[in-house]
């Protein structure tokens, strides 16, 4: 009986008696013109908007934002619509307020009011092709 206490292979095997397979030695990767320094970030950009929290419609030249949404007629001086709305918080507010103000939908003359400001990723391309181009691309590759 053996002294090997497993019977897998490459358990205390020794170098003289085991017979080892060579594996075949792969090719060397051709090397990569200009790899040297950081790669360029093709991240999308960014924009600062105000939504309205009713109908979504994008809020442009909000520079007193006490009015109403020109799409739906929402308040804009409202708690639905302020950035300290929270509604898991006390008084659905992260600011310390004394009382509960209610509706949070309607206009209300709170003083920490400011208006909800998102950061947004710039969706539209400034060079975009029309839907033609791209068709007009696939047509050119099956030319004679």
């Amino acid at each position: 009986m053996s002294d090997r206490k497993y019977r897998q292979r490459g358990y205390q095997d020794s170098g003289a008696g085991a017979k080892r397979e060579k594996e075949p030695e792969k090719p060397a990767a051709a090397k990569r013109e200009n790899t040297f320094g950081p790669r360029p970030i093709n991240m999308p950009g960014t924009r600062t908007v105000s939504r309205c929290a009713e109908c979504g419609a994008l809020l442009q030249n909000l520079t007193d934002p006490v009015g109403q949404c020109p799409k739906c007629g929402f308040d804009l001086h409202a708690c639905k619509q302020c950035e300290h709305f929270d509604p898991s918080s006390r008084f659905e507010c992260n600011q310390p307020i004394p009382a509960r103000i209610s509706p949070k939908d309607k206009r209300n003359d709170c003083s920490l009011y400011s208006i909800r400001v998102m950061v947004e990723k710039e969706t539209s391309s400034k060079g975009s092709q029309r839907p033609n181009d791209a068709r007009a691309a696939f047509d050119n590759l099956f030319k004679d």
